[in-house]
């Protein structure tokens, strides 16, 4: 363990540029001194702004291009806001396309505030992100225009239960070696689909709630994914008090609640939408931190977990990195 680093600070969101893997990127602010980019070329051991063109709310997400986007760095911010860098994140652009899309209208704020938290370059000109409370935007033309892509995801505190837009995405990922694959933790369910399809499939029959931030999406498997229930939008904490991860290997049609090395008494812990990760290890490793500050691993898919650190300040994002 090293640090604390930004001390006293909140870092929403660290990311790694596998395409240079030393080159690291840090969404940090404060209530009082705002919100900040740095950017470590060193694998973290120095850091700088790396924040021209940003005026912003808050940072929530920072996702590195594909590896046919040389130099692309992709940003989220709040309020509803996408950035793109060209140049490794030393100049910023608004993506307009986006950020005045026609149905902005009908986007309201979560309770963290209206962000732009999941950001899934897919390669070929590709991006799909995830924005609460406005719901998935996909472009297929690296972000000149972005289509909504919310059907059959529901809305249940909206008039309108399945609307075109105002969804609530927690989280969005694809998988990293099948980018076409995508899956959603929702403010109402679990959710899986295609980037080319025209709609979301439900898979959170067999989970004890629809309601979650966490998702890990393991890259040594090709149908599992990992999420952690979370009881409601009012109450915000494991079901029973008892901490398990649900698991499914078969894209969601079954579930599996984990619970081996997990505390399963008074555990009223939160975990997060960036606070749950996984590496490209074969058997998966699966990594989260949780509101009380602790920050748990498997290295064997999740059969079995282990407590990594503790007493930390509550864990507001968990990044897996491979440096040489």
């Amino acid at each position: 363990m090293d640090g604390p680093f930004f001390k006293g600070q909140e870092v929403h969101h660290v990311a790694q540029d596998a395409r240079e893997p030393k080159r690291l990127f840090a969404a940090v602010g404060t209530a009082w001194f705002g919100s900040h980019l740095y950017k470590s070329e060193n694998g973290g051991r120095t850091w700088q702004l790396s924040e021209n063109g940003l005026n912003v709310k808050r940072i929530w997400h920072i996702a590195p291009g594909a590896a046919d986007e040389p130099g692309v760095i992709w940003l989220g911010a709040d309020p509803g806001a996408l950035f793109r860098s060209a140049d490794n994140g030393s100049t910023w652009e608004p993506v307009e396309g986006l950020n005045q899309h026609p149905t902005r209208a009908k986007w309201m704020e979560g309770a963290g505030g209206m962000m732009v938290h999941s950001i899934q370059p897919l390669g070929k000109g590709r991006v799909i992100v995830g924005i609460s409370a406005a719901g998935a935007f996909r472009t297929s033309d690296a972000g000149r225009t972005w289509q909504p892509f919310n059907g059959n995801v529901l809305a249940d505190f909206q008039p309108a239960k399945y609307p075109e837009v105002g969804q609530c995405v927690h989280k969005l990922k694809a998988h990293p070696k099948h980018r076409d694959a995508l899956y959603q933790q929702n403010h109402c369910g679990v959710y899986r689909s295609r980037f080319t399809a025209e709609k979301w499939q439900d898979i959170s029959k067999g989970l004890p709630t629809r309601f979650g931030f966490a998702l890990a999406v393991p890259a040594a498997e090709e149908k599992t994914l990992f999420t952690i229930p979370i009881i409601s939008g009012e109450e915000r904490y494991v079901p029973e008090g008892r901490l398990r991860v649900a698991r499914s290997r078969d894209n969601g049609k079954t579930w599996e609640l984990l619970t081996k090395g997990l505390p399963q008494k008074n555990a009223w812990d939160l975990v997060l939408r960036e606070a749950m990760t996984s590496d490209e290890c074969d058997p998966a490793g699966v990594y989260f931190g949780t509101s009380t500050g602790s920050l748990f691993q498997t290295r064997d898919a999740g059969d079995s977990w282990q407590l990594m650190a503790g007493h930390l300040p509550p864990v507001y994002s968990t990044s897996i990195a491979v440096q040489e």
